[in-house]
């Protein structure tokens, strides 16, 4: 079975959404196709935290995890999503231990955020991208362009902190980590760096 190669590229959030759900957006290293999963807040939160490199005041489950593999030499050598039924995606984690490799049955989301912490490869099957990817064609040739529309859609969540000067914006996001407001924190964070790509 051949394995395709995914990076994650970004969470989206939808305003019209009564659940609080998000969708986790794969890409297919080098290719042109996304895989959306939808996802809970609080694994969409657990993957913002890693991407934006946040520091929690104290350890979140998966950090935990992490630090329990690493403290006993447990490698994550690789996520692979294998299967999708009724629109439920499967993920093993490929963990090994010395010499010997297990695969861990693990929710997709779970396997995601660990994958950000332990910078391992994602991988999926061509049947599961041909059955639920999207293929992406960007209009414009501006290597800026997902940034805008990051930034606009920040804006339509938080138009007030995009009122706040640079110095209000970095006091509200110490205050949101120290608080354990990591969902604010990240949206401070992509307002943040907006600014300075600007």
């Amino acid at each position: 079975m051949s394995k395709v190669r995914l990076d994650v590229i970004g969470l989206s959030y939808s305003q019209n959404n009564q659940n609080g759900t998000y969708a986790l957006v794969l890409a297919e290293s080098g290719g042109t196709r996304r895989l959306p999963i939808i996802i809970g807040g609080y694994e969409a939160q657990a993957i913002a935290i890693a991407l934006e490199k946040m520091e929690p005041t104290r350890p979140l489950t998966h950090d935990l995890f992490k630090d329990f593999a690493d403290r006993f030499s447990i490698a994550l050598n690789e996520v692979f999503i294998h299967h999708l039924s009724e629109g439920v995606f499967y993920a093993k984690l490929i963990c090994q231990f010395e010499t010997t490799t297990q695969e861990i049955d693990a929710r997709t989301s779970d396997a995601i955020a660990l994958a950000v912490r332990f910078l391992c490869p994602i991988y999926t099957t061509e049947t599961i991208l041909l059955k639920a990817g999207i293929v992406f064609e960007e209009k414009q040739n501006d290597d800026s362009d997902s940034d805008t529309q990051d930034s606009h859609q920040t804006e339509t969540k938080e138009p007030s902190l995009q009122n706040k000067s640079t110095e209000e914006l970095t006091d509200l996001l110490k205050e949101a980590l120290d608080e354990e407001q990591y969902e604010t924190a990240s949206r401070i964070r992509d307002i943040l760096n907006q600014r300075k790509k600007s």
